[in-house]
């Protein structure tokens, strides 16, 4: 027979665990619910006397479901208030929900790799020891996951920084714009996702500004060949700019122009310009492919 010793005074946690064991499909276990001196424990006895491995990992399984239930919001937290202090209370918390957007877009690869490294530790430790101290074994027996913890957090911290130098980036643009006069009337953008195209209001093809010395911002963020585009409608700073979209897609690009330029942007899906360039646009993708 083996038996375990899980200690704990959190009385959800303790909830949990009876609950889990008293619905739990675990063969030959009995388990009972006890209180020490110092805590308050749930003690499972296997009676067969062989197949421990198969005990081993039952109850490895059951821990690592109960890691990742109600302990992973704490660890998230307490590495993002020990490892970056220097924000403030609001940055912290946008940071802790960048990490929950991170884990849901890749929720299986993430909880893969997190339940494998708690399965781990859990069923190693187990195995040589029948008494587990569950606070000290979150703290101290690990390091595997709370490490992918860790770079879950760092991943979103890289995201808020991206995320707050573009905000800071189109308010200076912004700031920029309704500082100046007005250089032209209408400017209309052709867009794709793979070319744009400016047009005056004449319908005349304008020259992107590609002088990188003549730029109206100074940032880290690119759009690649949108960067002239960009560049040149600043220094065209056009009353009105129509964005004729010719794959009918809204992308990161024109959401920016969109932030930047505010009511000053129409998008437009169907006029003769669009029919033009979607025109010209079949025709050059069938020239290609014959």
């Amino acid at each position: 027979m083996k038996s375990l010793c899980i200690k704990t005074n959190n009385s959800k946690i303790l909830d949990y665990l009876l609950n889990e064991l008293k619905h739990s499909e675990i063969e030959h276990i009995c388990f009972s619910e006890n209180q020490f001196k110092n805590y308050k424990n749930i003690i499972i006895h296997y009676l067969a006397n062989d197949d421990y491995p198969y005990f081993f990992s039952k109850i490895s399984n059951l821990l690592s479901f109960l890691i990742i239930d109600e302990f992973e919001d704490m660890l998230l937290k307490r590495t993002i208030d020990k490892n970056y202090f220097y924000f403030d209370a609001l940055e912290r918390n946008k940071i802790l929900k960048n990490c929950y957007t991170i884990l849901s877009d890749e929720y299986y690869e993430w909880f893969d790799k997190k339940f494998e490294a708690l399965y781990q530790s859990i069923y190693s430790f187990i195995s040589h020891h029948s008494v587990l101290i569950l606070d000290g074994f979150i703290n101290f027996r690990i390091q595997t996951y709370t490490s992918i913890l860790d770079d879950i957090v760092s991943e979103s911290v890289n995201n808020y920084i991206i995320e707050k130098e573009y905000l800071e980036f189109i308010s200076l643009l912004k700031l920029y714009i309704h500082s100046q006069k007005n250089h032209s009337n209408i400017v209309h953008l052709i867009y794709t996702s793979s070319e744009s195209i400016l047009l005056d209001e004449n319908k005349n093809i304008i020259l992107n500004s590609e002088n990188i010395f003549n730029a109206k911002y100074l940032s880290d963020i690119s759009f690649s060949t949108n960067d002239y585009t960009l560049n040149s409608l600043l220094n065209l700073l056009p009353k009105k700019i129509y964005i004729h979209l010719i794959d009918n897609k809204i992308d990161e690009f024109i959401n920016t122009l969109q932030l930047i330029f505010e009511n000053r942007v129409s998008i437009c899906l169907n006029c003769e310009i669009c029919n033009l360039y979607r025109y010209h646009k079949k025709t050059l993708t069938k020239n290609k492919s014959t």
